[in-house]
């Protein structure tokens, strides 16, 4: 399988294509592809999708992914690796997060909210025109642009989900699943007696309830949510170990530590150098 790979912080282009140019190909970066005309389907990983105009596409880091097209199709692509994401000086590291973390569970399009898909719409035409007027300003113009779509993007897929969720599970699980989100960084409320209190269930019913509609337990779920924000932390932010043990409402590096150690089995010191390492192997 051959290998693409990413020698800007970000490139954006747009194409005109009867066939695709890349198959069977694996990216070491993230890549947005919007499709400004023309049907077909996209495979990911495997899992095929039908696609038209509108549409836009997340491919992440490792995902294997190819386009049949139907007939002759345009597209918007962009494309940023890591350290785009550690340049731009995101006012909340979240939008960006929430992005890369539900990526791996997307399928299909990114879009749902039709007035955002005009809005995007709108960016990306004002987008291609940009980069093909190549003015003054223009790149600092083009990541604006960038970063507005990619603030679209993580907003229609902001509400996270257990990987096994249920198909058309009650709104009394999302709303619990929502209440974890917003109070990931305060741990005495996501105690299991807490959460149980604010949504008038039992701590035991909770637990069964929460299992059988998620396939696993709130516990795991609280944790592994919190491993995975931690991670973006490590790797998308130079915040210091103390700093992130803070935000997360850990008493000290220590605790913080050997927390993500039971789940990572490394520090959160060698979870970075082995980011970093391999970040640079790649580029």
């Amino acid at each position: 399988m051959a290998r693409e790979n990413l020698y800007q912080s970000l490139e954006v282009f747009y194409e005109k294509v009867d066939e695709c140019p890349l198959r069977d190909r694996q990216f070491n970066f993230f890549e947005l592809v919007y499709v400004i005309s023309g049907t077909g389907h996209h495979t990911v990983n495997g899992n095929k999708f039908a696609y038209n105009a509108g549409d836009l596409f997340l491919i992440t880091p490792e995902d294997c992914h190819e386009f049949d097209l139907q007939n002759t199709c345009e597209f918007m692509v962009v494309r940023f690796g890591e350290r785009y994401v550690r340049e731009y000086q995101w006012k909340s590291i979240d939008h960006i997060e929430c992005l890369l973390y539900y990526a791996s569970h997307l399928s299909g399009s990114v879009l749902a909210n039709k007035e955002d898909k005009e809005v995007v719409a709108s960016l990306m035409a004002n987008l291609r025109k940009t980069k093909e007027q190549e003015m003054a300003y223009s790149e600092d113009l083009i990541r604006h642009l960038v970063n507005a779509i990619i603030v679209i993007a993580a907003r229609n897929i902001a509400i996270s989900r257990p990987q096994h969720i249920i198909p058309n599970a009650d709104t009394r699980l999302l709303q619990i699943v929502d209440y974890i989100q917003e109070h990931i960084h305060q741990p005495e409320a996501l105690k299991i007696a807490v959460i149980a209190e604010n949504f008038g269930l039992s701590p035991t019913y909770l637990g069964s309830y929460f299992r059988k509609q998620c396939q696993e337990s709130i516990q795991q779920y609280i944790s592994s949510y919190r491993i995975r924000l931690i991670e973006h932390r490590l790797r998308f932010s130079d915040n210091r170990v103390h700093e992130i043990a803070d935000e997360f409402g850990f008493a000290d590096e220590s605790h913080i530590n050997k927390f993500f150690k039971r789940h990572k089995g490394m520090t959160l010191k060698g979870y970075r150098q082995t980011s970093a390492t391999t970040s640079l192997a790649e580029a």
